[in-house]
């Protein structure tokens, strides 16, 4: 299923993907032993734990000794940290994340024996032969709608399977393989995969200039989110953000092609309208009307951004999926959140810590608003920000700065590569230079030293101020730090 890549265009926007994603996938039961390659991968250890329960046997190999691998290991896979092409002479199927070089050596001796090699949403595909699939793309918010709409259904007594690209508070798993039809995923438009899984149902919740890297610009963006909604399956509906210009216009284009669609939104020419927002500490509620009727919804989490997200798992559960309006309102009332979005790590000094997911210019700029909205005339909003990728940073420094700049106190740490070679000229600098030109009055440091970070950030906290750490890398363990240093342990 390996393709050459190309350049990326209007007329074939996965020309640069490492797969053939048009390619057919094949049913999971078909694929013998599977492994996977960085099976402790938010998305892969998903794959791996379905494909687990449904009897299929499953090793894995992963970099870092991740505490995933032991919960995957008491649930009966064969894993090595570590990478040794004898790792994966059993197999007879090969899954790979899209962090895998090609000069991995378990790829490359995979490929000398001949076995198949999926990718990650393919593997996943496989598992939904036979379902209902309801996928969730988008630039932002992708993993919160899915884990929402996974459990309003749940709300209304169903028992769907999902796989979701964060741990499900509620449930302390990232996947699960239901008794019920439904089969609701994520699906990532980064490296053009989102177009495997031929839903019945399809959530975009925007449409933005992101993973430039993969796609070049902007049009090549749009004509990949054109494509993935070409694949929803005859009959099947979309379901768009109405305050999004690009999800407005793809739904137009949806539209005109003869797919049935749905929007949501504060607009208020939006099919399910939201209005009269109210946020209370880290809860809200909002009125929601659809067709005729006015409900309210209250949720467990705050911010607009997530009124939207609920109101796109609504549309979805209500218009596509059938289900009672009522019964979903109170599956949606139960959400608790999603791990690494908007969580809470901890309270010392008078400091409270929360630690956030985003990592591009939309989801940044959302969560600022919604911990800047929190703190009120309490404290200050301090946030740690490590910016993800270089190209990332390249070219939304600008829009990234702007994002954090309502923020008192900014901490800017250097760039997390992930799958990217360093980018001469381009470091965390970038956007700290950015926050002061978005906004003369935010004090920002930068402190390129990954082991500097707690402290420094201990050292500006005061008593009353909420300090976020945002990013896609392993900012996440800045906060616990911080913490330790402000309960008086050494860090």
């Amino acid at each position: 299923m390996t393709q050459a890549p190309r350049s990326p265009s209007v007329d074939d926007p996965f020309a640069a993907a490492r797969f053939d994603f048009r390619a057919t996938v094949p049913d999971a039961d078909d694929l013998g032993r599977v492994h996977f390659l960085a099976i402790g991968g938010a998305g892969m250890s998903g794959v791996a734990r379905i494909m687990l329960a449904r009897g299929i046997r499953v090793t894995g190999s992963d970099a870092k000794d991740v505490p995933v691998l032991k919960a995957l290991e008491s649930e009966g896979a064969g894993v090595w940290v570590g990478f040794h092409e004898g790792h994966q002479e059993r197999a007879d199927a090969v899954i790979m994340s899209s962090s895998i070089r090609d000069d991995n050596v378990e790829l490359v001796a995979a490929r000398k024996r001949g076995v198949p090699v999926l990718h990650r949403a393919q593997g996943l595909a496989a598992l939904m032969q036979g379902r209902r699939p309801v996928a969730v793309a988008g630039a932002n918010g992708k993993t919160t709608t899915t884990s929402m709409l996974t459990v309003a259904l749940q709300g209304c007594g169903l028992d769907p399977s999902f796989a979701v690209g964060g741990e499900l508070a509620k449930h302390g798993t990232n996947a699960h393989d239901g008794s019920d039809e439904i089969f609701v995923v994520e699906a990532d438009e980064s490296d053009g995969s989102f177009v495997v899984y031929r839903p019945e149902v399809a959530i975009v919740t925007n449409v933005q200039p992101d993973h430039l890297d993969f796609y070049s610009n902007f049009t090549v963006v749009q004509a990949a989110y054109d494509a993935f909604v070409g694949t929803i399956r005859p009959g099947g509906l979309l379901v768009t953000c109405a305050d999004d210009d690009g999800a407005v216009a793809l739904a137009e284009r949806a539209r005109a092609a003869g797919t049935r669609v749905v929007t949501y939104g504060f607009d208020p020419a939006s099919d399910v309208v939201l209005h009269r927002h109210q946020q209370d500490g880290v809860t809200s509620s909002v009125t929601v009307l659809d067709q005729g009727s006015e409900r309210r919804m209250t949720l467990g989490v705050p911010g607009r951004h997530n009124a939207l997200n609920a109101a796109a798992a609504y549309a979805a559960a209500v218009h596509g999926l059938g289900q009672d309006p009522e019964r979903v309102l109170s599956g949606l009332a139960s959400f608790t959140g999603t791990r690494r979005r908007f969580e809470p790590k901890g309270e010392a000094g008078g400091v409270v810590v929360v630690d956030d997911y985003a990592h591009n210019a939309g989801k940044v700029a959302a969560v600022v608003e919604t911990a800047k909205a929190l703190v009120g005339d309490s404290g200050r909003l301090v946030v740690v920000f490590q910016p993800h990728l270089y190209s990332r940073t390249r070219d939304f420094a600008a829009e990234l700065g702007a994002g954090l700049s309502p923020a008192d106190v900014v901490v800017l740490m250097d760039v997390y590569a992930a799958r990217e070679d360093p980018v001469p000229g381009v470091s965390g600098r970038l956007v700290a230079d950015a926050v002061t030109a978005a906004r003369a009055e935010t004090e920002v440091h930068y402190v390129p030293s990954w082991s500097d970070v707690a402290g420094r950030v201990a050292e500006l906290a005061r008593p009353g101020d909420l300090v976020l750490t945002v990013g896609a890398g392993d900012v996440t363990m800045i906060g616990p730090e911080v913490l330790r240093i402000l309960q008086g342990e050494a860090p």
